[in-house]
């Protein structure tokens, strides 16, 4: 089981880390659902990793809000890729929508072009597109060598458990190709009651191991 920490900034990793998180979610900001760290967090995180052969995941958003990005702000995501690369981290976290709620392959394109050579996940932008435009939208990221979705299923208001239905009608759809992060609202007490019902193998969240 890969429990994925997101954390704010370097403070609580190595208690996460001992506590059991195999793989770190990297960004500032968590108030407005996380921003992009700095090169110094990352790179010190990547570090404080190294020892517990831990994946640093760095997220790549440039403001809270909407995932609808100007011209300007995708300037800003592509230099943020190259910092992010330079600090060492491990993978990406990012996504792009246009204004239907439908993502912009154009913008993602150029954002996975310049993240060749890293892990690359789609984050919650995913749950703003319409569910009829869901399995679309795992194709072609699988197409374009996304290795997985981070998920809560549905409103990220409601608890996760209401989502549970959904979730697993996209998991039998990904069969595999692309994997499920499920996230939100999970904590070390509800978690074990997901995996059942779910029958995942990887989770996601900022109380996920403590």
């Amino acid at each position: 089981m890969i429990y994925e920490f997101c954390a704010e900034n370097v403070t609580n990793l190595e208690k996460a880390m001992q506590a059991g998180a195999r793989r770190i979610e990297l960004c500032d900001n968590l108030a407005v659902g996380g921003t992009t760290p700095s090169y110094g967090v990352i790179k010190a995180a990547v570090e404080l990793a190294k020892p517990y052969n831990v994946t640093v995941m760095t997220m790549i958003r440039p403001r809270g809000g909407d995932f609808v990005y100007n011209d300007v702000e995708m300037e800003i995501m592509l230099e943020d890729i190259q910092m992010a690369r330079s600090a060492g981290t491990h993978g990406l976290v990012f996504g792009v929508l246009a204004t239907a709620n439908k993502i912009d392959y154009p913008k993602m394109e150029k954002l996975l072009k310049v993240s060749q050579g890293l892990e690359v996940v789609f984050h919650m932008a995913f749950d703003a597109i319409p569910r009829e435009h869901q399995f679309s939208t795992i194709d072609w990221l699988i197409e374009h060598g996304v290795s997985r979705i981070l998920t809560h299923g549905g409103v990220a208001t409601e608890p996760i458990q209401n989502h549970f239905l959904w979730l697993n009608t996209l998991i039998k759809y990904a069969a595999g190709r692309i994997e499920i992060l499920p996230g939100g609202g999970i904590t070390v007490d509800n978690r074990d009651e997901i995996i059942a019902n779910l029958g995942v193998n990887q989770l996601h969240g900022t109380k996920i191991v403590f």
